[in-house]
């Protein structure tokens, strides 16, 4: 009897550890990570654009269902394919990328549906100023990849924005909107 209480106790307490154990760093991929925005133009079509400088990390537990994720874009390296535009997409008139060289997105509330993540809401930083946003999940999924042998885990997110919250009134009283959608694919390699 004293055996089994002392065995039951012991497997009490690698528990927690292995719980632990489960969770693993990832960091992104730049290759197959793609951060893109969206906004209206007079209502008759849509800006894009993106930006092809980010970094960052994601720690994630399947089977605890929790995670992190910590991800910094350089605003300098906007770009829509179009030069004057991503000048102007620079200026003080809307990233002041000078004045702001990043974006910040940081979280650490995933919400599962089964075992797929289906949301990550988390704290938005652009232009000095911070804002809670979540980014919801299109898809998402975790693979060997079959080049490097290593997992991989990422999805389709996405949300909408009101960049006046951020402090970015540019074209406002000319009828640009204020919403702008944000779409971002990304990929993550265990490390």
């Amino acid at each position: 009897m004293r055996k089994s209480v002392l065995a039951l106790a012991a497997a009490c307490a690698l528990v927690p550890v292995l719980a632990q154990a489960e969770s693993a760093t990832y960091a992104l991929d730049p290759l197959h990570t793609f951060v893109t925005f969206e906004i209206g133009h007079f209502g008759t079509s849509t800006n894009r654009g993106r930006f092809d400088k980010k970094e960052g990390t994601v720690q994630f537990d399947r089977a605890g269902k929790t995670g992190k994720v910590e991800v910094t874009i350089d605003t300098m390296s906007v770009n829509t394919g179009a030069a004057p535009f991503d000048k102007h997409l620079k200026s003080a008139d809307l990233f002041d990328a000078e004045k702001y060289p990043t974006i910040k997105f940081v979280s650490d509330k995933f919400a599962f549906n089964g075992d797929k993540v289906a949301e990550v809401a988390g704290n938005l930083t652009l232009m000095g100023k911070t804002q809670a946003v979540t980014l919801k999940a299109n898809q998402f999924n975790c693979y060997t990849n079959p080049m490097n042998k290593r997992e991989v885990c990422g999805g389709d997110f996405e949300t909408t924005i009101d960049r006046t919250a951020f402090g970015m009134n540019y074209g406002i009283d000319w009828g640009f909107p204020k919403n702008v959608r944000l779409v971002i694919q990304v990929e993550a390699i265990k490390q």
